[in-house]
């Protein structure tokens, strides 16, 4: 099945880079190329790709905007570019949904896993850089809503675990080990979870999770 994919990025070389990239690689194909933030949007809701690959600082709109707008809309998946400086701008785009991110400076198969990764639904959680992010912005006793925190106390004793896991920026192959069950039972627990609490995407869950400090090592 071939992955279809949106490419938003304002630097024209950056984007013609990226594009060649993931042309010449068997399985991907570039459907659309937007060069800000409003024409991303549109393309994903005209073109319904599988991802959406955002820069995050684009003009007319910017990549955490664009972001909430693609998700919410459910038009695609969204992985987001970063040069990775401790910006809120990343925060926030994960807050918005996107399914994870990538650094710039990336190499090339490295990218094309990512958007794999995240076309299967799983999000971007390298514990190199991910574990890294939410460790700076999502700190326990960040405020919670009373909702959120109901829907995660309503979620069974097991399903608990998966999302302290979760938090801590486990693969649902770890997660699966680290638990001692299948991982298609792992893949399960995970969709639950997200549908329990209104979550977007795993990333979403993983910062809740760090927000209300669930994570036991």
């Amino acid at each position: 099945m071939t992955i279809r994919v949106v490419v938003a990025e304002d630097q024209a070389a950056v984007r013609a880079a990226l594009v060649m990239i993931l042309g010449a690689e068997p399985g991907l194909e570039v459907v659309g190329e937007a060069a800000d933030g409003e024409q991303a949007v549109r393309l994903a809701l005209e073109l319904r790709p599988d991802v959406v690959l955002m820069d995050i600082q684009m003009p007319r709109l910017d990549g955490v905007s664009a972001t909430r707008q693609v998700v919410a809309a459910g038009a695609a998946q969204v992985l987001v570019l970063t040069t990775f400086d401790h910006d809120e701008y990343v925060y926030g785009a994960l807050r918005a949904g996107a399914a994870g991110f990538l650094l710039k400076d990336l190499e090339a198969d490295a990218l094309i896993e990512g958007i794999r990764t995240v076309a299967r639904g799983d999000g971007m959680l390298a514990p190199s850089v991910t574990r890294r992010l939410i460790g700076t912005f999502a700190r326990p006793g960040r405020t919670v809503g009373a909702g959120a925190r109901a829907a995660v106390e309503a979620l069974t004793p097991r399903e608990r675990e998966v999302l302290s896991c979760i938090g801590a920026g486990l693969s649902n192959g770890e997660i699966a080990e680290r638990l001692a069950m299948a991982e298609a039972t792992t893949k399960t627990h995970v969709s639950r979870i997200l549908a329990k609490l209104e979550l977007r995407s795993r990333v979403q869950a993983a910062i809740l999770a760090q927000d209300l400090g669930l994570i036991t090592g």
